[in-house]
C-alpha cells in the first residue's frame, strides 16, 4: 500500500460526489432538458464528471497540484496494459454480449430490428462516451479503487462502488421514465455487474484507467447503437442484456477469485 492511496477518504470521494450532483438533478427538474442520444437529462452531461471532480478535489488537498496532474494523466495510462491481450474483453467482451442478447431476444420473439443500421456518427458517439467515461473512471478507478481494495476484497469493494454508482443513476432513471424492472435491471444489477468486471480489468490491466475507461466507453457506445439503439436492447425490462452482464460477472468472479480478481483458477502452475 503506498502512502498516497492510504491517505484517500472513500467515503468523502462519495459524499462529495453526491454533493456535486444534487444542484444538478435538482435543475433537471426544474428545467427538464433531454439529449437526442438514449432521451438522457443533458444535466447528466455535467454530473458525469462530478467523479473526476470530486477526486481531483481530494487529491489536491492530500497532494496538491502534482497529484492532480498525476490522476488526470492515467486516463491515458495504457502503457501499464503490457499483456496486450487484455484488450480483448476490453473490446471485444460487450460486444459479444451484445450480440449475443440480439440473437437471444429475436429467438424468444422479441421486436427488434432485422436490419442493423449503424449511426452515422458513431465514431463521434464513441468519443463523447469516452470523454464521459474518463469523467466517471478518474473518480472510481483513478481514485477510490484501490483504498476500497486495501480495507475488503476486489470483490466486495467492487459491491460498494457498484450499489453506490446505481444509487448515484436513480435521479437520471426516474427522469428517464423507467420502469421498476429497469431499476432493478440497469440499476441495481447492471451497475452492480459493470463494476466487478471494470474492476476485474482494472487489477488484471497494471492498474489502467484507461482500460477502465475503454471498456466503458465500448459499453455505453455498443448498447447505443443495439439494432433499435436502447430502448430495444432494453425491452423485457432489459432483463435479457443485463442478465448476461450479470452471469459474465459471476463467470469473472468465479474464474479470478474474488479476493483480488487476479488469480485465474486454471492458470498453469510454474514448474
Amino acid at each position: 500500500m503506498n502512502n498516497s492511496t492510504s491517505k484517500r477518504s472513500p467515503l468523502l470521494f462519495f459524499v462529495l460526489v453526491y454533493a456535486l450532483s444534487i444542484p444538478l438533478w435538482v435543475l433537471n427538474v426544474i428545467y427538464p432538458m433531454k439529449l437526442p442520444v438514449d432521451n438522457l437529462p443533458v444535466t447528466d452531461i455535467v454530473a458525469t464528471f462530478s467523479p473526476m471532480v470530486a477526486a481531483s478535489i481530494l487529491v489536491y488537498r492530500e497532494e496538491k497540484l502534482l497529484g492532480v496532474k498525476n490522476l488526470l494523466k492515467r486516463a491515458f495510462d495504457y502503457k501499464r496494459i503490457t499483456k496486450k491481450v487484455w484488450y480483448v474483453p476490453i473490446i471485444f467482451l460487450m460486444p459479444f454480449i451484445y450480440v449475443l442478447t440480439y440473437v437471444i431476444m429475436r429467438l424468444v420473439g422479441l421486436p427488434v430490428p432485422t436490419v442493423w443500421n449503424p449511426p452515422l456518427l458513431t465514431p463521434l458517439l464513441f468519443i463523447a462516451f469516452f470523454l464521459a467515461a474518463a469523467g466517471e473512471e478518474l473518480g472510481y478507478s483513478g481514485y477510490v479503487t484501490d483504498p476500497m481494495q486495501v480495507r475488503y476484497t476486489a470483490l466486495t469493494a467492487s459491491l460498494i462502488i457498484g450499489l453506490i454508482h446505481a444509487v448515484w443513476h436513480f435521479p437520471s432513471m426516474l427522469s428517464m421514465g423507467m420502469t421498476l424492472g429497469l431499476f432493478i435491471w440497469g440499476g441495481f444489477i447492471l451497475a452492480v455487474s459493470f463494476r466487478i468486471l471494470t474492476v476485474w480489468l482494472y487489477n488484471n490491466t497494471g492498474k489502467s484507467v484507461f482500460a477502465a475507461i475503454l471498456f466503458h466507453a465500448v459499453t455505453n457506445t455498443g448498447r447505443s447503437i443495439f439494432p433499435g439503439s436502447r430502448s430495444a436492447f432494453q425491452l423485457y425490462d432489459g432483463a435479457i442484456g443485463y442478465g448476461l452482464i450479470a452471469i459474465t460477472a459471476v463467470i469473472v468472479v468465479f474464474l479470478w477469485g474474488p479476493k483480488t480478481l487476479t488469480r485465474f483458477r486454471y492458470a498453469r502452475k510454474a514448474a
